[in-house]
Order: C-alpha cells, then structure tokens, then sequence
C-alpha cells in the first residue's frame, strides 16, 4: 500500500467548506500523532486522482470521487470526531483502494 502522505479536501469552490474541513484534519492529526504530511483544499473542478494519497469529501460530492483510489465521505463535515475516526480507519486501511462512507 501507498503510504499516505497528501490529503486532499474538496467543495465546489474550493473555497468555504474544504478549508474549514483542511484545518480539521490538521487538528485530526494532530490528535492521531501523524506528522510530515501535506493538507490541501481544492475545488472539485480542479481535483484529480493523482492530486493526493487520500481524498476528503462531504457526502454530496462523494459521488463524483466514486472512481478515486481514496476517498474519505464525511456525513457532517464539520464534525472533528467523525473526520479523526474516519482518517483513522483511512490509515489503518492496507488496500490501495477504499471508500469509507
């Protein structure tokens, strides 16, 4: 498996939503002792698959990522408790692909 080293967070703007879901992951990381990696936020139209190792999305964009190796969909994107458990799981995962919803 590809060592996650880039997260990516993406909205329709790339402007609100993934930037406040950006510096939530820098806390959720924080919190799980990962270092030495890179977050960014991005509009959905400017994303692409070799962008990062781990994509982030709320779950009205998810479908558009359904073809992305990596995907993390948060159900309330402001929730630091659901983002750490679910980047958790993320980072536990040993399959280069995986979807957790």
């Amino acid at each position: 498996m590809t060592e996650i080293r880039k997260v990516m967070c993406c909205c329709g703007q790339g402007l609100g939503s993934s930037m406040m879901v950006e510096m939530n992951i820098q806390k959720a990381l924080k919190k799980l002792g990962k270092t030495n990696i890179t977050v960014g936020h991005t509009s959905l139209s400017e994303v692409n698959p070799g962008a990062a190792d781990l994509f982030v999305v709320g779950r009205d964009l998810a479908p558009q990522l359904k073809s992305y190796p990596r995907v993390v969909v948060l159900k309330k994107i402001m929730s630091v408790n659901e983002l750490t458990e679910k980047l958790e799981k993320a980072f536990a995962e040993t399959s280069d692909t995986f979807f957790i919803e």
